[in-house]
């Protein structure tokens, strides 16, 4: 196929070189209406890509084909046999995937490591999730994607689940063997979903770690805008093989989406298929030797440790490791990695990936270069300078793995949507809860509907909460109480 092409921004130059005019959606007008500010801030681009996909992108009845000719172009990128666009990230294009691999009331095999996103799927959809246990790193308190073993034994103690789901690359750049999973499945005639989110640019450099549809998942879910150039909410999802259906897949997708997608998101994932298409090797081998770099020279600052594939690869851990997360240990500073985050956009007006008990991860793409490289070394470096200033600061109490893990004792739907009542942290041990506890980024929530919570994690969260853990979709962000099952 021809990679040259961008339909969906090729249609929008055509859009505005032939002057057309709307007395459609949306209200603005091609700018002219919107708020003098608004077009200051925004810039007069936003507004004049902003046009109705049919009836203006393309006709009232999408005969120009826009939007289908740019799937095909990536399905064809990322050797995939259907491709299917969404402006409403990859939190629907995984509940798209749910939907489509399991019913209502059967059984789904989940990573425990799963977005907060899945875990909305589940209640929307009523699956029933078997969890499978993550790879957990003692020492370092962190989940890798669960072992292909893993999923075997679930298998085999749940022969009635529809499929499997898992995460890879995780946040921190672990990715679980996902051949050997989808074998697992496939042996069974079962479909895999890959949550694949953190990995758009994988398929286009070959010192990358293999890609979901490469590695034979029938589903992967990637957001464009995360490791790659597209818009935020931008979101492909992919199929291959005959385990699930091209047409149901779609709409499912369509059941959950928006009927006003964004023209500007969905060409800006066009956009970015081309780009890697013609120049993606090019410019990941620059990303990748810009991460080599920094990994080095953050290996030579005293008090920090960089975690490399010697820490996170292995027997026990992850399969590969995306190296463009740089991810930094700071426990020989003393410091959670909230207060580091927070002082370094304060003094140096930067913003770091993720933030947790004990690291940062500093993300790198494509689009970096020696300068934005230069301005973290030396926020770091300073960052070790002032360490002692910054604390002493609240310490977050983590259990141990085995007393992390809560016990699902009720579907996640029923829970959700059954009667609840908020009550003091002090009084939620023993308690089912109702609401999702997940501290954010990177989502993966520490609670969900439906487990059982216990003291050990209650105090993981209180503690986290005072040092700086942010819970956004908890009924109290500041867990003064918890939403609880009422029976």
């Amino acid at each position: 196929m021809d990679h040259t092409q961008a339909p969906l921004l090729e249609a929008l130059a055509d859009y505005h070189r032939k002057g057309r005019l709307p007395f459609t959606p949306p209200g603005h007008k091609q700018a002219r209406g919107a708020d003098p500010e608004a077009r200051r801030v925004l810039g007069e681009a936003v507004f004049l890509s902003d046009v109705l996909a049919s009836g203006g992108l393309d006709d009232r009845r999408a005969r120009g084909q826009v939007l289908l000719r740019a799937e095909r172009l990536m399905a064809d990128a990322v050797h995939a046999e259907h491709t299917f666009f969404t402006t409403c990230g990859s939190s629907l294009s995984v509940k798209a995937a749910m939907l489509t691999a399991a019913s209502p009331h059967q059984k789904l095999l989940v990573g425990r490591d799963a977005h907060k996103s899945v875990v909305s799927g589940l209640i929307l959809a009523g699956i029933i999730p078997v969890w499978v246990e993550p790879q957990w790193d003692a020492e370092r308190h962190l989940a890798h994607p669960p072992s292909a073993e893993s999923f075997e034994r679930a298998f085999q103690a749940h022969p009635d689940a529809r499929g499997a789901l898992v995460t890879s690359p995780t946040p921190y750049g672990s990715c679980a063997e996902l051949a050997a999973i989808a074998e697992v499945c496939h042996r069974r005639s079962l479909p895999l979903v890959v949550d694949e989110a953190w990995g758009a640019h994988l398929p286009f450099h070959p010192a990358l770690p293999a890609w979901a549809m490469d590695a034979g998942a029938d589903v992967c879910v990637t957001s464009i805008h995360k490791m790659g150039s597209g818009l935020e909410q931008g979101s492909v999802f992919h199929l291959q093989g005959d385990l699930l259906d091209a047409a149901s897949l779609k709409s499912r997708a369509d059941l959950l989406g928006t009927t006003s997608p964004s023209v500007p998101i969905l060409a800006g994932i066009d956009a970015w298929r081309r780009q890697m298409m013609l120049d993606g090797r090019e410019l990941l081998e620059h990303a990748l030797e810009l991460a080599d770099k920094v990994r080095s020279e953050i290996g030579r600052i005293d008090g920090l440790r960089v975690h490399g594939r010697s820490d996170f690869t292995g027997p026990g851990r992850a399969a590969d490791l995306d190296p463009l997360p740089v991810v930094i240990d700071l426990a020989e500073l003393g410091l959670t990695g909230y207060r580091a985050a927070d002082w370094l956009r304060e003094r140096h007006g930067m913003d770091v990936h993720l933030a947790d008990h004990r690291r940062i991860s500093a993300q790198l793409t494509h689009a970096d270069d020696r300068e934005t490289a230069k301005a973290l070394l030396t926020a770091l470096r300073e960052l070790v300078a002032v360490a002692a200033e910054l604390g002493p600061t609240p310490m977050v109490t983590v259990p141990d793995p085995d007393r992390l893990r809560l016990e699902q004792v009720r579907p996640p739907r029923d829970a959700f949507f059954g009667a609840v009542e908020d009550v003091p942290v002090e009084e939620a041990a023993g308690r089912i809860v109702a609401e999702m506890l997940t501290p954010y980024p990177p989502g993966i929530p520490t609670a969900l509907p439906g487990e059982r919570l216990t003291e050990p994690v209650l105090e993981y969260l209180r503690s986290g909460i005072e040092a700086g853990m942010y819970v956004p979709d908890a009924a109290d962000p500041g867990l003064r109480t918890v939403r609880v099952c009422t029976s």
